[in-house]
């Protein structure tokens, strides 16, 4: 794994043993930053199930203004924090070590992110859900004009709309897909 441009560019970065982490790989991480390349700089952008760190990293690395990581598996946090401390990232981050559910039921309306990114567990499926719905509530996490994507298993097949998301896009990439939300506050109250 590498970092694909910007700051950091060509860097190498660690992942987690096992199978219980699964990184993004470097061409989805590319097709996902040539998507959001006119959102990145100076965006607050919020990595869940951040695992080693890798899209975080990338944002951080292409100019976001902060990132938020936030993974609970003990292995992947070390591996996350040796990747920051490799690139002497120490700035313009945070990271959160809890579950997801928790770290949405206390952010509260205190953190405003422009770009989320989700990528659980493949044997998680249902976490899309309870995450995109959660994120989708009005008031919450999301500021004017944020973007949510989901990185999942193609043949997994996430709804069109969770509360205030609406899907935009869909990005299909060997057996991976993103899905690309938006927020849509109308089609919520109509």
């Amino acid at each position: 794994m590498r970092v694909i441009a910007g700051l950091f560019r060509s860097r190498t970065l660690q992942a987690p043993a096992g199978l219980a982490t699964r990184p993004t790989s470097d061409r989805l991480r590319e097709t996902l930053f040539n998507v959001l390349a006119p959102r990145i700089e100076g965006a607050r952008f919020l990595d869940l199930y951040a695992g080693s760190g890798a899209v975080g990293i990338e944002a951080l690395s292409r100019g976001a203004a902060e990132v938020v990581f936030v993974e609970r598996a003990d292995g992947a946090l070390k591996v996350l924090r040796a990747n920051l401390a490799r690139l002497g990232l120490t700035e313009r981050l945070r990271v959160v070590p809890g579950s997801v559910a928790g770290f949405l039921r206390s952010a509260g309306e205190q953190a405003q992110f422009d770009v989320v990114f989700l990528d659980p567990p493949y044997d998680a499926a249902d976490e899309y859900a309870v995450v995109l719905d959660s994120l989708g509530r009005p008031a919450g996490l999301l500021a004017d004009g944020a973007m949510v994507i989901a990185e999942h298993r193609r043949k997994e097949k996430l709804e069109d709309g969770y509360g205030a998301l609406r899907r935009t896009r869909l990005l299909q990439q060997g057996d991976a897909a993103l899905s690309f939300y938006a927020v849509n506050y109308t089609a919520v109250s109509s």
